[in-house]
């Protein structure tokens, strides 16, 4: 299916690895002029040396600290100046912030929300007035799971990037823009092996997730450049669980 995507441009966060790797690599094929960036240079160079070995266009690169007080302004300048406009925003940076102690300091609550509310909200805001006089425009966010078994920061943040991007696309939907967000479930990625023991893993697709299975960047690419193209175009406000049937609410 051709997502007619080869006149787009893109703004991919979080993208030296995992989710935000897989997403670059699945807009590239489709035509998308990318720039990507997150703080591990290396890792974005061979991103790009992968796009281009495949047939994209050869990427932006900019690399940046997320916690930079300038971050989100960076940024949004750099890949406007780099590629005329953002046409799509691919909000991925983030991380999980689990809180074992009841009490956590203002710091750490600071920091969850910094990366993974502030940071991609102020990322938006600074591309949408572009995307306002264009007439067209996608934000996607990758959040996370609302089913928290104890306090996670990230998930707090993830709650109200939910929350604003409903919001958001009331505002602008008239202008032909687009917001969504996409949960992932269990990705195959650094933070997951990181996180999670091989017994857990296996325990969890046996026991937890219909599907019988961690899911790939891949399965969260396929999605996000469905929605990031034209086809997708009365699709908005919505929030679209990635997760072979880990979650067990209804809506």
């Amino acid at each position: 299916m051709d997502m007619h995507l080869s006149d787009k441009t893109a703004l991919v966060t979080g993208a030296s690895a995992g989710i935000g790797h897989g997403i670059a690599l699945a807009l590239a094929a489709e035509g998308v002029q990318l720039a990507i960036t997150a703080r591990r240079d290396d890792k974005l160079t061979q991103l790009s040396k992968d796009i281009v070995a495949a047939g994209g266009k050869p990427p932006v690169i900019i690399v940046q600290d997320m916690y930079a007080d300038d971050a989100a302004a960076s940024i949004s300048s750099r890949a406007t100046q780099a590629l005329g406009r953002v046409d799509i925003l691919v909000n991925n940076a983030g991380g999980s912030r689990s809180f074992a102690d009841l009490h956590v300091s203002e710091a750490q609550w600071n920091e969850a929300l910094t990366l993974n509310f502030h940071r991609p909200r102020q990322i938006a805001d600074a591309l949408i007035d572009a995307m306002i006089a264009n007439r067209w425009g996608r934000i996607i966010n990758i959040t996370g799971k609302s089913e928290p078994d104890h306090v996670n920061g990230a998930f707090c943040a993830k709650a109200g990037m939910h929350s604003w991007a409903k919001g958001l696309s009331r505002m602008v939907g008239k202008h032909g823009i687009t917001v969504n967000c996409i949960p992932p479930g269990r990705i195959h990625s650094e933070q997951i092996m990181r996180n999670y023991t091989p017994e857990y893993r296996q325990w969890q697709c046996d026991n937890e997730i219909p599907m019988g299975r961690y899911g790939e960047p891949q399965d969260m690419a396929d999605l996000v450049t469905f929605l990031a193209s034209p086809r997708a175009s009365y699709i908005t406000g919505a929030v679209i669980p990635v997760d072979g049937g880990l979650r067990r609410y209804q809506f």
